[in-house]
């Protein structure tokens, strides 16, 4: 197991109706910087930027609605909600003052669109491996439809493991530059033991269904020609989400063009989560970016 430089905490806030956990780090007093986790993730998995950062920071990371010890939504879940949970969490965090927003993936597409729609509540952006989707044809609605409705009746579950250790063998399956202390961590963030002892993700099944709205990029990208804070964005070297992704070099450089101050930052020898393959470049690159905005 990691050693843990900078101890975290737990807070509660009530965000919609719904209990939001937030895992917190550092002086309350600090200045506010609030990281936001991407898909099947947990906000305590920043613990390893967090205790790369040289400079004193109030950190709160929220668990998304259905993700780690956050609420489940009982309707299911909805990309919108997540910008209405982030504006809600700020006017209970910030209500007067706007903050820098650190994104991974999920967490940093909502951030880049958020700080389109709420310009005045951003000071800064750094999405972390988030680059939005590929546009869809409007020829794909129906069957999209079609498999929604079809997954209405179903009840999706998660994969279980038999113990700890498997389950963080899975997370370094997924990710082979994951060393076994740092898998160890995040097996205990990122999984929960069941009554039966036997390990899950620790997420509402209901993620697994498909979202029957079809990405419109174009929409995105309105929203991100409304951004008036820097945005930085953080890329890996290794592409193979972009590939999986359907996203073109066209498509990326069409996004970047979108935001009025821009800048991109490359890491090498690095995959998709940025945020436990090179943290100590991605705090130093935080530091610097949010502390100059």
């Amino acid at each position: 197991m990691i050693e843990v430089m900078k101890p975290a905490r737990s807070r509660e806030f009530l965000i919609r109706g719904l209990r939001c956990h937030c895992t917190c780090w550092g002086d309350e007093a600090a200045p506010l910087l609030v990281m936001l986790h991407g898909w099947g993730d947990a906000g305590a998995s920043f613990q390893f930027v967090v205790d790369a950062l040289a400079r004193d920071w109030q950190v709160v990371a929220p668990d998304w609605r259905g993700f780690g010890d956050s609420d489940r939504a009982p309707g299911g879940y909805w990309f919108p909600d997540y910008l209405a949970d982030l504006d809600a969490l700020l006017a209970q965090l910030s209500p007067h003052a706007p903050v820098p927003l650190v994104g991974h993936s999920l967490g940093g597409n909502v951030a880049c669109l958020y700080a389109g729609i709420r310009p005045a509540r951003v000071t800064s952006v750094v999405a972390i491996d988030a680059f939005g989707l590929a546009d869809r044809p409007a020829e794909e609605a129906p069957g999209r439809y079609e498999k929604w409705l079809r997954e209405q009746s179903a009840a999706p579950q998660w994969r279980d493991y038999d113990d700890w250790d498997a389950f963080a063998r899975r997370l370094q399956r997924q990710n082979p530059r994951l060393d076994g202390a740092k898998a160890a961590f995040l097996a205990r963030v990122l999984g929960r033991a069941r009554d039966d002892g036997r390990i899950v993700l620790a997420a509402d099944p209901a993620h697994q269904g498909v979202n029957p709205v079809l990405y419109r990029r174009a929409e995105a990208e309105a929203c991100w020609r409304r951004v008036r804070a820097p945005v930085l964005w953080i890329e890996p070297d290794d592409i193979a989400l972009r590939r999986q992704l359907g996203l073109s070099e066209a498509a990326i450089a069409a996004g970047k063009a979108c935001f009025a101050d821009f800048r991109a930052h490359l890491i090498a020898d690095a995959g998709h989560n940025l945020h436990h393959d090179a943290p100590l470049e991605v705090a130093r690159l935080i530091d610097a970016f949010c502390l100059a905005s």
